[in-house]
């Protein structure tokens, strides 16, 4: 950890101290020993960021909107973090940073820490320890924590399960998406955005939303739709009054203690799934009777199906998982 001890990452965090912050993100990043002593550290003062997620197909302006929002927020004296979430370099395995270039004003602020992380492969629009992060940013005294995905489209549902509010941006274009997405992203929706509503189309798209949402009400509550140009700052007001009233909405009663329960239960599944994986497929001998397993399909004798649970059961006994470290 160079010159900057347990001791001091916590204290800098708690204090908002940038270098530390960014070295925090970064330890955390590595997953190791010291991440999880750190991330214990830091859990009395974890809990109370409203965590917003910005997804939505490519194309749809989400880091124009994100920096913009940003902005906004900060004219009401909120801190903000921002964790924005690119593709992985196919060379480096990090961060093409393309988030994080588009949203240059946000970061001349130094009440706002901007986070790139790279997805390294990880499905759902979100990094594998974009949460962790977010404790971190949460630590830190941050009012709003936001998430940028990568922007896949469909495979973007993961963000809405660790996020307390997920805003979905579409543009006046992808009027004949909605269609198509309402099995999908379109049901993860907590409010709707129309980015780019200066174009052509933009009232249509707002009607077919508006229109959608009638099937997406939840604990009473039916996505608002908003249109904004990020661009040209336009409609970024209404856009942070929704939410901060959404704030105050899940406050009422118990609704952010179940959010929050729930988010809990699917990082715990995840870490529990990620190390058995792991643990799996390093045992010895499992690659070598995947081999004769892909084999044994290749040559036609067995469905995939059959294959499969032949392999399972070749080699469920020689697991043995001892812990998730």
């Amino acid at each position: 950890m160079g010159r900057l001890t347990l001791d001091d990452l916590v204290e800098g965090v708690v204090a908002g101290d940038r270098r530390c912050l960014g070295r925090a993100i970064t330890t955390v990043e590595e997953g190791d020993e010291t991440s999880w002593s750190l991330l214990k550290r830091l859990s009395p003062h974890i809990g109370s960021a409203l965590r917003v997620g910005i997804t939505g197909p490519p194309g749809a302006g989400k880091s124009t909107l994100a920096d913009a929002l940003v902005r906004e927020l900060r004219t009401r004296d909120l801190g903000v973090g921002v964790i924005a979430v690119d593709p992985s370099s196919p060379f480096t395995g990090g961060a093409l940073l393309g988030d994080r270039v588009r949203m240059l004003r946000a970061t001349e602020d130094p009440e706002v820490f901007v986070r790139s992380m790279a997805s390294r492969g990880c499905l759902g629009g979100l990094a594998r320890t974009t949460q962790e992060a977010a404790d971190v940013l949460d630590a830190a005294g941050k009012d709003i924590v936001l998430f940028e995905t990568v922007g896949v489209g469909q495979s973007e549902l993961t963000v809405a399960s660790a996020c307390d509010l997920t805003i979905v941006v579409l543009v006046p274009e992808a009027g004949g998406m909605v269609q198509a997405m309402k099995a999908g992203v379109m049901e993860i929706a907590d409010m709707f955005v129309v980015n780019k509503a200066d174009r052509p189309g933009a009232d249509e798209m707002e009607f077919q939303l508006v229109d959608a949402s009638r099937y997406l009400i939840s604990d009473g509550r039916r996505p608002p739709v908003l249109k904004t140009s990020a661009l040209k700052d336009e409609g970024l007001a209404a856009l942070a009054d929704e939410v901060l009233q959404y704030r105050e909405w899940l406050h009422q009663g118990d609704r952010l203690e179940l959010r929050r329960k729930a988010q809990a239960k699917t990082r715990i599944r995840e870490l529990v799934r990620s190390a058995l994986e792991e643990k799996f497929w390093s045992q010895a001998g499992v690659d070598e009777s995947l081999s004769v397993a892909a084999e044994t399909f290749r040559q036609g004798e067995q469905s995939l199906l059959e294959v499969a649970q032949s392999f399972w059961l070749s080699v469920r006994e020689q697991i043995a998982v001892s812990d998730i470290s």
